[in-house]
């Protein structure tokens, strides 16, 4: 009986050990498997350039525009002759993503979304208007998401301001309307396009705008421009407040499409670029609506020995902005050397020209222009100078403060738009 007892334990034990293996096994087997690493995100820039001389908003010179994957190089110069792509159909001034431009076309009649790839345009999807109709390059815009995307700018009479939502993956028409704003008294239109941004810390868009009587040069503007609060989901207007001086934000007629004016640093805090008269000179400033707040700060200028207008401003991390900025005593044309970088410091509020090799950066030529671009992942500041010398990339290391000189431009293309672009 116990030989019995025996075997049959010794038997139910071989059993079990068999079957804790099998299990073993198959649990093995069934373990998820480990994910596939994320590849790398790498970039390239789009240079974009006029041939003759420096171009303007809406110019009549020849663009091309080329794909680099570095601008480091100070041993490469770039030719556009017979490699540029000459955009015609449709325009240079873009909305952007990190892989896609946005824009209505010179036919005026839809939007569409591009990119260029193997230094190739390609139409990537486009989108008739639907109710509201916007004119080629005068319009501004702001993300509310990564993929909800609203145009905004004043309609064809230019006695009200229209809206219209996309989604930028379909570019499906979203919802349009007309804003809840009213032209001030005494004034026959708005300014074209108005500049709009979307701060994500309370859900709130702004749009700075102003009235105006007239039209082109001799118009006669608000003194003070406003500031509406809008709610992006109802699309009322909650607030409109007016700007505590006499001033005028910069790119107001084009949006954000050529240059950049605004940004939001690390803490949501607002920045714009706006410019008073001052004995007859247009001067300067970088003003903030801090977090929380729906007006700008009183007495706030982190630009306050600017020597003409802050053509465009650029966040580059660390309470830093890399702004490029005219001397009115060396011109104020588009083909003057009368432009120069500084880099702002956000909290000390000073802005100090940018250096290389121990000497203040010669000043460049060419006003209207975006050839400045941060990128995040080297946080590293590329931007383009123009000047006797010939095109000159240099680029500033936010970190340690440092300037390096780049890849150069043959002679005969002048800097226009450098543009970062996820590949």
């Amino acid at each position: 009986m116990k030989k019995i007892t025996f075997f049959h334990s010794l038997m139910a034990a071989l059993v079990l050990a068999t079957a804790f293996t099998a299990c073993s096994k198959d649990d093995d087997e069934k373990k998820t498997p480990e994910p596939e690493p994320i590849p790398e995100v790498t970039y390239h820039y789009d240079l974009t350039v006029t041939v003759g001389k420096h171009g303007g908003m809406a110019s009549q010179e020849t663009h091309l525009t080329m794909s680099v994957d570095s601008l480091t190089n100070p041993n490469m110069t770039v030719n556009f002759k017979g490699k540029g792509i000459e955009i015609t159909d449709y325009t240079i001034e873009n909305i952007y993503d990190a892989k896609y431009m946005y824009q209505v076309p010179v036919s005026a009649d839809r939007f569409a979304k591009l990119q260029i790839k193997n230094n190739k345009l390609e139409v990537v999807r486009e989108r008739p208007f639907q109710k509201n109709t916007y004119a080629s390059r005068k319009y501004t815009h702001a993300w509310l998401n990564d993929t909800t995307l609203i145009v905004m700018a004043a309609n064809g009479e230019a006695n009200k301001i229209v809206w219209t939502k996309l989604n930028s993956n379909s570019m499906a028409i979203l919802d349009e309307g007309e804003l809840g704003i009213s032209l001030a008294d005494g004034y026959d239109s708005f300014t074209t396009s108005g500049l709009l941004t979307y701060r994500k810390s309370d859900k709130k868009l702004f749009y700075f705008f102003y009235s105006k009587k007239g039209s082109g040069r001799t118009a006669t503007k608000e003194s003070n421009f406003h500031i509406a609060v809008i709610n992006p989901e109802t699309m009322a207007v909650e607030k409109d407040n007016v700007f505590p001086v006499a001033a005028e934000m910069q790119g107001s007629a084009y949006g954000e499409l050529m240059q950049n004016f605004m940004f939001f640093d690390d803490n949501d805090n607002l920045y714009l670029s706006v410019f008073s008269s001052v004995n007859k000179k247009n001067i300067g400033s970088l003003v903030r609506i801090k977090k929380g707040e729906f007006n700008f700060e009183d007495g706030y200028n982190a630009f306050p020995d600017a020597k003409g207008k802050i053509v465009s401003v650029l966040y580059i991390g660390s309470g830093k902005a890399l702004a490029y900025s005219g001397d009115n005593e060396a011109g104020t044309g588009i083909q003057d050397q009368a432009y120069y970088y500084s880099i702002v410091d956000l909290t000390a509020k000073t802005a100090t020209p940018i250096q290389y090799e121990g000497a203040d950066l010669p000043y460049s030529a060419g006003s209207f222009s975006q050839r400045a671009v941060y990128n995040a992942k080297e946080n590293r500041a590329y931007f383009g100078v123009s000047n006797a010398d010939g095109e000159t990339v240099y680029f500033y290391d936010v970190a340690t403060g440092k300037v390096t000189k780049g890849l150069s431009i043959a002679p005969g293309y002048y800097f226009d738009q450098i543009r970062l672009f996820e590949n």
